[in-house]
């Protein structure tokens, strides 16, 4: 099987729908920036513990929804919907529980794993961007949104476990 198919060579794409877009769209922006996200979220775990590594690899099976149902114009089958929100918002609880309290800005990526999770972080901030951006143009499912925001802060939780110190930002 071939993976090129020389449909795009004309500088449009396919969207899951079958429409046409032009690659550089804001559609195209925000489901490619998720797929970038996966992959950075993928490369971090590889310097996780076994039970963190589990839950990144569920949210990297779902960002494959989260892609899909960005690239397209009618609603993706498995959409995002407040469990999966939820899901994150317990696990961004369990995370902060294990670390000590915020007290400030902290310098991120003072371990490789840490480092990792935060590249993670910062993307999926610019995923949230892009989509923020698209749904100015189409509506995007408001829970779509809501879970790409949280999952930044899930990245953060994450890695704060796996700095190596707190090194604080004082302003």
């Amino acid at each position: 099987m071939k993976i090129y198919t020389k449909t795009g060579d004309s500088g449009k794409t396919s969207l899951y729908d079958g429409g046409r877009v032009d690659k550089d769209s804001i559609r195209v922006e925000a489901y490619g920036t998720i797929d970038e996200l996966n992959a950075f979220i993928g490369d971090a775990s590889n310097y996780l513990k076994i039970e963190d590594k589990k839950i990144l690899r569920n949210i990297q099976k779902k960002l494959f929804d989260v892609g899909g149902e960005l690239a397209t114009k009618e609603k993706f089958k498995n959409f995002i919907k407040e469990e999966d929100i939820k899901f994150l918002e317990d696990n961004i609880d369990n995370y902060m529980n294990k670390t000590e309290e915020m007290k400030a800005f902290t310098l991120p990526g003072t371990s490789k794993a840490a480092s990792k999770l935060h590249i993670a972080r910062s993307v999926c901030r610019r995923a949230e961007r892009r989509i923020i951006s698209l749904n100015k143009i189409e509506k995007i499912n408001p829970d779509l949104i809501k879970y790409i925001n949280r999952l930044s802060d899930l990245l953060y939780a994450i890695s704060r476990l796996y700095e190596e110190e707190l090194i604080y930002i004082e302003f």
